[in-house]
């Protein structure tokens, strides 16, 4: 082996090893902070600092929420939120970006329509959520139109500007040797644009999660939001600090999980080393 070969072979696996370090570490702090944060908590309820009426206190909530899990709803309300949210980020994906990418199709059609997608986009969906409600029930199929109406439109202009950013002389080119518009569409145009859906996957998970409890809130039979919005009116204030925790923990889920398939999608796509 070359000593340039071995040289580079070093700073490589120097990279890696750094890069490792970074990982143990971030880890490593965001637990301390976690652990900090909750025994600030615990001890700030016991020795009467923060008010255990109004903050209760991890010990408290734990053993609510253990209660709940075991003897009363919670895990037929965590299915519920979490399946309307998957739903509708799957649909709001899928669909936003076959919306997207049709704008390649035709300029004049892609002009007609931007204007449109940026004026709902720029509309709150959460205040259209009890016309939504109203008008589709308060059963699981409105809070998964409301999780997708949350991000169908952030993956179409993701997409979109995709598809704006390809380079005309590479369509031009491949018209020249023969190739019809469905090939430059399915070898130039998607590939191109993949990127741009990918970078949408994390935002659009927390969209989706808050269309869900938005319409929970509203109105509902299941769901964590829904338990919230009854332990509220009840002022369980413990119950309600269960709700959110339940919700802290299934959003960081979701979203971790997301960051492992989008990291998954550029890798494949060639994006990632």
């Amino acid at each position: 082996m070359s000593a340039v070969s071995k040289q580079n072979k070093k700073a490589g696996d120097g990279e890696e090893g750094s890069g490792k370090w970074f990982s143990f570490y971030t880890i490593l702090g965001r637990c301390l902070v976690g652990i900090f944060i909750i025994a600030g908590w615990e001890l700030g309820v016991r020795f009467g600092l923060v008010d255990s009426y109004y903050w209760s206190s991890p010990t408290v909530i734990l053993e609510k929420g253990w209660f709940q899990l075991t003897e009363s709803t919670l895990i037929q309300d965590l299915m519920f939120t979490s399946g309307a949210t998957i739903y509708g980020f799957v649909l709001g994906t899928v669909i936003g970006a076959v919306i997207g990418l049709s704008f390649w199709w035709s300029k004049l059609y892609a002009a007609i329509s931007e204007p449109y997608l940026v004026a709902f986009n720029a509309i709150p969906k959460l205040a259209l959520a009890p016309v939504l409600v109203i008008l589709i029930g308060i059963g699981f199929s409105s809070k998964v139109v409301l999780a997708f109406s949350m991000t169908v439109i952030v993956t179409a202009l993701a997409a979109y500007s995709g598809v704006k950013q390809i380079d005309p002389d590479m369509e031009k080119l491949l018209y020249t040797l023969g190739a019809k518009r469905r090939h430059v569409f399915s070898k130039v145009v998607i590939p191109s644009s993949l990127p741009w859906i990918i970078s949408s996957l994390r935002i659009n998970i927390a969209l989706a999660l808050a269309g869900t409890i938005v319409g929970e809130f509203i109105a509902s039979r299941e769901g964590i939001g829904r338990m919230i919005l009854y332990a509220g009116q009840i002022l369980d204030i413990d119950l309600v600090w269960v709700g959110v925790t339940v919700l802290s923990l299934l959003a960081l889920f979701m979203y971790w999980f997301v960051g492992l398939i989008e990291r998954w999608l550029l890798k494949k796509i060639g994006q990632q080393p």
